[in-house]
């Protein structure tokens, strides 16, 4: 027998615990179930996931995946693993929302050093919380124990959505034109993008404890503030998007690459930026790592989490159903190279 009576030649000696996975399953099951919608077939377990489409004219499928990047690494210093899976879920759901779609079902993938079934289903119960939120049928996934891959405790998060619109609906950004309203709801903070930079910023590696340490600007621990989980924009934008000519969702890149991706040709967006408040963890971060402002409105969302545009005569009207929602410039003719403008 191998060391603690392992036999040698068994997969749970080279590091893979089939017993474990399967008390995952079963922690999980409750939280997976509570998420299914009418449409789905069967239950969790099988090979693929069923869903049944509903009643459509022309349905188009629109489809996303992503993963939380290294915000995972604060969640494993905090040994919080409760709402990662809510930040998974709901990027991916405002990835396909800027197209006008509804989610559907979700799956999700971890990959894993060493499974550990209450931490498996912690990360689980984020994700069917945030399906639930928005109607989406957590329908299945992957969990793979994989040592030699992922180190001790670290672990990957990765996930996929599909999503439906009518061909007629889908918001592309092509009628949008100059004079344009640009209009942004808030972020909670960070989201799930730049914490490489923030990391090395904070110094915050292994058991350092520089996530412990409290900033009177943020009212809290900075790991407190890192894991603050990323905003959904589609419960409060889904009942105006007849009003919506296009949509950014301001994640990697920032303000500076996501917003001319629904820019038509020869167009650019103007941002005033005294009309919108920034959270205080971006100056910080600025400050304590003396960041360019250009480096940072490229690299983080700066406080607006999602952009909208539309027709100055419907400015009112989104406002007044969208009050979050604040004007925070336009849509101008492009001039030379840069196709946003933060003045």
């Amino acid at each position: 027998m191998g060391e603690a009576g392992q036999d040698k030649g068994s997969y749970a000696a080279a590091g893979v615990d089939i017993d474990a996975g399967g008390k995952a399953v079963e922690l999980i099951k409750g939280h997976v179930r509570g998420t299914f919608r009418p449409e789905v077939l069967g239950d969790i377990g099988g090979f693929g996931g069923l869903f049944q489409l509903g009643k459509y004219e022309q349905p188009v499928l629109v489809s996303s995946t992503d993963s939380v990047g290294t915000k995972l690494k604060i969640a494993c210093a905090l040994n919080r693993h409760d709402t990662i899976g809510i930040d998974l879920v709901n990027h991916c759901v405002n990835d396909i929302f800027v197209c006008g779609a509804e989610p559907l079902f979700f799956l999700d993938y971890i990959g894993l050093g060493k499974l550990i079934p209450e931490q498996v289903e912690s990360i689980v119960k984020g994700l069917a919380v945030a399906c639930r939120a928005v109607n989406c049928a957590l329908i299945g996934g992957e969990m793979a124990e994989l040592p030699g891959i992922y180190a001790g405790g670290d672990y990957d998060l990765v996930g996929f959505v599909v999503g439906v619109v009518e061909r007629g609906s889908i918001i592309d950004g092509r009628s949008i034109k100059a004079g344009d309203a640009l209009l942004g709801l808030p972020s909670s903070g960070l989201h799930t993008n730049g914490y490489s930079l923030v990391r090395q910023v904070f110094g915050i590696e292994g058991d350092d404890r520089s996530w412990d340490v409290f900033y009177p600007e943020l009212g809290r621990n900075l790991g407190e503030e890192l894991l603050e989980s990323h905003r959904c924009y589609y419960p409060p934008l889904r009942g105006v998007l007849p009003l919506i000519k296009g949509m950014a969702h301001i994640t990697g890149g920032g303000l500076i690459d996501n917003v001319p991706r629904i820019l038509p040709t020869g167009l650019a967006a103007r941002f005033r930026a005294e009309t919108w408040p920034i959270p205080p963890i971006f100056p910080l971060i600025q400050r304590q790592g003396n960041v360019e402002e250009g480096e940072m409105y490229r690299v983080f969302n700066m406080g607006l989490g999602m952009v909208v545009i539309c027709s100055p005569d419907d400015v009112a009207k989104l406002t007044a159903a969208v009050p979050e929602a604040i004007p925070v410039g336009e849509v101008v003719g492009q001039e030379g190279g840069g196709r946003v403008i933060i003045a």
